[in-house]
């Protein structure tokens, strides 16, 4: 059950697009590639909703959790699928469990969720800070128990944005999960007039 219209999901869809763009081309000089990063689902959803819909709890997943700080709160958590963790580590020879894959799939996480975040800060002139992004690999059902043990139980909705991401010719999967404190998209779509 959706509570939002579809009016607002696209609005949500469209400061997706204009972050993954900033965010494209900013992996894209890191990477020194060409990336390409598409968002074709957004949602805002109860969170056990979005959580079934990112996978089943015993899937293995690579996340990058970066926790946002200032006027709006929240935990922006990016997820990769095993498969695609493996694709885009090995376009430089890397394995996600090993250090530099860490730290690989840490910067590109950190790259999107900041990119996204600021985003959202412009659009509605909030301060939201991202604070140093945190590098997990388990099972999916503990990477979100982890994750909302350190939120408590204000937690109530998440806006997810399942993203293609294409690196060169290497297309991978991921998504980007906004959990905001209780209400928090709401407060959003206020603060957008909607």
């Amino acid at each position: 059950m959706n509570a939002f219209t579809d009016m607002q999901l696209d609005a949500l869809r469209e400061l997706a697009n204009i972050g993954s763009g900033n965010a494209g081309t900013a992996l894209s000089s890191m990477l020194g590639k060409v990336v390409d990063i598409s968002v074709p689902t957004a949602a805002a959803l109860p969170l056990a909703e979005a959580v079934a819909i990112v996978g089943a709890p015993e899937d293995l997943r690579h996340g990058v959790v970066v926790p946002v700080v200032g006027d709006f709160e929240a935990i922006v958590l990016l997820l990769f699928p095993d498969p695609d963790a493996r694709a885009l580590c090995g376009i430089y020879g890397l394995e996600p469990s090993t250090p530099d894959g860490r730290s690989m799939l840490g910067e590109v996480g950190n790259i999107l969720g900041t990119n996204y975040i600021n985003v959202l800060s412009q659009m509605v002139g909030m301060v939201m800070e991202p604070a140093p992004p945190q590098v997990v690999e388990d099972m999916l059902g503990a990477i979100i128990s982890s994750v909302l043990l350190g939120r408590g139980e204000d937690v109530d909705e998440a806006l997810i944005l399942d993203s293609n991401l294409m690196v060169e010719d290497e297309q991978c999967s991921l998504s980007f999960l906004l959990l905001p404190d209780h209400g928090g998209i709401k407060q959003l779509l206020e603060r957008l007039g909607l």
